[in-house]
């Protein structure tokens, strides 16, 4: 959702950006056009009057506005055509050539040959192709057509009056347009427009990092339920649907504490009381007279009495009240597998921590290494870490599991060798300890031999 808002402003930044400059651009274009209009117009009378002078008067007319000072634009009359050096083309330079063009042709229709160009001052030839701007007298065009320390180029317009005479008019733009250069995004307007865009990014992201802060916290702390159900209650902030989302959020917490709460103190009950008629039908088997009733007896009271004990040592091993810590997984590991030693191969390590329940961890690889070394003689572990989970691999080398048995033996007395003691609790205890903590434990049997046990467990984000 950030990101889509942000590219959403972005992209509203530069559409609204783009819209604004068209219109401005157009806006120029206009002024331009309008000034090159009138700048034309008065080309055009200048053209007009010279050509109603007769020939030999236009000199002593020429000479006489220079003495008074010039006019509006250098004038001179010419044998020749003047090669003018072109400056590189551009918007503006071709909007005031097209538009100075069309309005000498509209009014000067009679003459032959109109040519129009800029060029700049240092390049400027003028009343001779082999005369520069810079030759002149400072007093002839020197005030008129240049202006230090801009030097903006020069509109010249070459006009054929009659045969072998051409008329040679070299004006400036009025201002703004005098330099011809697009100052429609200066300096001081970009960083406007780059500032006001990044502070705009900068609250938008703030604003919604900090609305969107109570969902995170929600999603960790489901994440994180059914490893720590007594975590303590969420904050309810936020908008309105994420208040309403965090207060059903406790009261499912606090519905599962009550459950569990009744429950183990109902398996805890249950086993303890169970204790009492026990011993008093051991005290009347006692009082019988045939000696197998009597052992008959005692056989399904030893039984009776190892359920109750498995159901307390299940309630305890798998017990949630354990508070969460970082884990030195290597120094799990290295506890386990120290009494075997010799039947105990380790490989991999992992510098990171795993945060979880230690005791709860401890007890389910012990669970783990203890059966691999019971039905497998020997076991090579196997340690995998990464950013999203921490993988154990227990392999033995025994006989391993029957495929259709392989989910049974999670199951509370499930026990398929008879030779050997056991309650048959240890798996359904590590995986019960896997499903606490978001994992799961699976089984498979390797083509060589042995049995696979493949502890997973992701790491709390």
């Amino acid at each position: 959702m950030l990101l889509l808002l942000l590219l959403a402003i972005g992209l509203a930044q530069g559409v609204s950006s783009f819209i604004w400059f068209y219109q401005l651009r157009q806006s120029e274009t206009e002024g331009l056009r309008s000034t090159s209009e009138n700048l034309a117009l008065s080309l055009a009378s200048t053209v007009t009057f010279f050509e109603s002078l007769p020939s030999e008067y236009r000199h002593i007319v020429l000479d006489q506005l220079r003495k008074m000072g010039g006019t509006r634009f250098f004038v001179s009359l010419n044998k020749e055509f003047i090669n003018i050096q072109p400056i590189p083309d551009s918007h503006r330079k071709n909007v005031v050539i097209q538009t100075v063009g069309e309005v000498l042709h509209r009014e000067l229709a009679r003459s032959p040959m109109i040519d129009v160009d800029f060029a700049m001052p240092e390049q400027l030839k003028i009343l001779k192709n082999d005369v520069y701007l810079k030759d002149l007298p400072s007093s002839w065009a020197s005030h008129t057509l240049q202006i230090k320390p801009l030097n903006p180029p020069i509109l010249v317009t070459q006009i054929e009056l009659e045969s072998g005479e051409w008329i040679y008019l070299a004006a400036l733009l009025p201002a703004p347009y005098m330099s011809l250069k697009d100052n429609l995004l200066p300096q001081d307007r970009v960083m406007f427009i780059a500032l006001m865009t990044f502070f705009l990014l900068l609250f938008t992201f703030v604003l919604v990092r900090r609305q969107t802060r109570p969902l995170r916290r929600l999603a960790k702390a489901a994440s994180s339920l059914t490893i720590d159900l007594f975590q303590p209650p969420l904050v309810e902030e936020g908008s309105d649907e994420i208040r309403k989302a965090t207060r059903a959020f406790n009261a499912m917490q606090n519905k599962l504490k009550r459950y569990i709460e009744d429950r183990e103190l109902l398996f805890r009950s249950i086993s303890h009381d169970l204790k009492t008629p026990i011993t008093r039908l051991r005290l009347r088997a006692e009082l019988l007279d045939d000696d197998q009733v009597i052992d008959a007896f005692n056989r399904d009271l030893d039984e009776l009495e190892i359920m109750a004990k498995g159901a307390l040592q299940t309630v305890k091993d798998t017990d949630i009240h354990e508070n969460l810590s970082d884990i030195n997984i290597m120094t799990h590991l290295k506890h386990c597998i120290e009494p075997y030693a010799d039947k105990v191969a380790l490989f991999g390590d992992t510098p990171r921590s795993y945060r979880g329940k230690p005791l709860a961890i401890k007890r389910c690889i012990s669970n783990l290494v203890e059966n691999g070394i019971k039905y497998g003689s020997a076991i090579e572990i196997y340690l995998l870490d990464d950013d999203n989970e921490l993988c154990l691999l227990f392999v033995d080398h025994g006989p391993g599991i029957p495929e259709d048995r392989l989910k049974d033996v999670f199951n509370p007395y499930v026990r398929l060798s008879q030779d050997q003691a056991g309650s048959g609790l240890g798996l359904g205890i590590a995986r019960n300890i896997a499903h606490a903590h978001g994992g799961d434990i699976s089984l498979q049997n390797l083509p060589q031999g042995g049995l696979e046990v493949k502890l997973q467990l992701p790491h709390i984000k």
